[in-house]
């Protein structure tokens, strides 16, 4: 196999662990409301989104580095989550799940426009807080702004399964997931659960919000829109509802679409996203880590 071939290879990896590692953390906030709640909460891109202008304000206003920006941001969405949970959804939770759906959809949209309006259609530059330092491994190239994306995911998502495996929040979570009405009987309180669950996974979208202006150094209020998609796509390929499945799609995703742009065309980049959606949905709809259960009616 000739050489540049496999240098390309390997390069467009790192760029797919790069991105794919961003779509693992949105991916993080749709399966895990969909955990507790069984709920496909399409406002997440835009949630995702805010993040992002968050953290441009925080450096450009605020004059703040990179650190603070991505505290502030998840700071800032994961009591934007809250909000949303307890003003939209949470009223509708004795209601059919397609009113839930639409209702995400129109929350999606609301939030689209609405940035739109305040905030003018015009996209933004978002400025270089990360230094444009690249390293060198052979012939492969590593920027430093890859490094800290991949550092700061992992740290993460590190940070979430400590909280979801080992503090007494984390374990009525898994119980809420596992069985509502016994977790009630148990004394849980199932609302304070369901919005911790929503400032959890929407801080780190707002955190991907961050990461994803340093690496494209553009934001507009329509950008969560596809990224949101492919989020849920590496939600429904690693097994929605299951954290390591969103970990472990959302890299997935990432390395596929890097090496589809990277070897055929990057304009097949998003037909290779959806191509696995049908492809997962056909072969194993539960996803790679999901098991077949029977739903209790």
């Amino acid at each position: 196999m000739d050489s540049g071939i496999i240098v390309q290879f390997f390069q467009q990896i790192i760029n797919g662990i790069s991105l794919g590692s961003i779509y693992a953390l949105i991916a993080l906030g749709y399966t895990m409301v969909y955990g507790i709640m069984r709920l496909i909460n399409f406002a997440h891109g835009d949630i995702y989104m805010l993040g992002a202008y968050v953290g441009f304000f925080v450096t450009t206003q605020l004059q703040m580095g990179f650190f603070p920006a991505l505290i502030c941001a998840m700071v800032v969405i994961g009591i934007t989550g809250v909000l949303i949970e307890k003003l939209v959804y949470k009223p509708l939770r004795s209601s059919s799940k397609i009113s839930i759906l639409i209702t995400a959809i129109g929350m999606s949209l609301f939030i689209e426009y609405t940035t739109m309006y305040f905030l003018t259609p015009q996209p933004r530059t978002f400025p270089p807080v990360l230094p444009n330092t690249i390293f060198h491994l052979g012939d492969i190239i590593v920027s430093f702004q890859q490094l800290v994306i991949l550092g700061s995911t992992v740290v993460l998502m590190l940070l979430l399964w400590y909280i979801v495996q080992y503090t007494k929040m984390g374990k009525a979570m898994r119980a809420v997931s596992y069985d509502t009405d016994a977790a009630l009987l148990m004394g849980i309180n199932v609302d304070h659960v369901i919005s911790f669950t929503f400032a959890l996974g929407s801080a780190l979208a707002g955190a991907a919000g961050v990461l994803v202006g340093i690496y494209y150094n553009t934001i507009d209020p329509l950008m969560g829109i596809m990224p949101g998609l492919k989020a849920f796509i590496a939600a429904v390929l690693g097994g929605i509802g299951i954290i390591p499945g969103a970990m472990m799609g959302g890299l997935i995703l990432g390395v596929v679409e890097a090496l589809v742009s990277g070897f055929i065309s990057s304009t097949f980049r998003d037909a290779a996203a959806f191509g696995i959606l049908i492809v997962i949905l056909l072969i194993k709809p539960t996803g790679l880590l999901g098991k077949n259960e029977t739903e209790k009616v």
